[in-house]
């Protein structure tokens, strides 16, 4: 578990299962879904489906919940593009609107990646979004992230096309933040 005022980042826990149910899957077109890769088709699914492949998520190292004053708000999650070569790419999702714009994002993703670079070894941290969800963007730029790769015109959402973004963060640029203060976690 990791703490930033009333942010907290932990360990999926199973009482956890059926608040991520009602803001993942209980919905047929959530608010969401509008930010979070909008083009790939979201199903809605019964909880007693959920529960059955949920409890994987219990206890894993790489899908933890994001929670601010004691009420589960998102997740976060890692994934191995390539696992040989130690290519992680990092998700995070924060499902209701009231949510947004606040910083909150911003805060839970150092947490995160901070504690994926100090608990694993590996050199690069990064993540991949669209170029219309501006505030993921932001919150690249504002962990000093670099843009690293932007695919013209391959995601096509409500008749109009988007480009791939991706964004990362080396290990060294990391420990350069950490020396100078400017990744600073009080």
């Amino acid at each position: 578990m990791y703490q930033d005022g009333e942010l907290i980042i932990r360990q999926t826990e199973e009482n956890d299962l059926h608040t991520l149910w009602e803001l993942n899957y209980k919905e047929e077109n959530p608010e969401w879904k509008q930010w979070n890769a909008p083009y790939f088709t979201h199903e809605t699914m019964t909880l007693g489906t959920y529960l059955e492949s949920a409890k994987k998520e219990v206890g894993s190292k790489d899908r933890w919940v994001i929670e601010v004053n004691g009420r589960i708000v998102g997740t976060l999650s890692y994934y191995w593009e390539h696992e040989p070569s130690n290519w992680l790419e990092v998700g995070i999702l924060f499902y209701q609107s009231p949510n947004w714009g606040k910083g909150l994002g911003t805060r839970a993703l150092k947490l995160w990646i901070d504690h994926l670079f100090s608990t694993m070894s590996i050199p690069r941290v990064g993540f991949v979004t669209w170029s219309g969800n501006h505030r993921m963007i932001r919150v690249g730029e504002k962990l000093g992230m670099t843009m690293e790769a932007r695919i013209r015109n391959v995601r096509q959402y409500k008749g109009e096309y988007y480009d791939s973004i991706r964004m990362g963060l080396l290990w060294e640029e990391w420990e350069a933040m950490k020396k100078s203060g400017r990744w600073d976690l009080s």
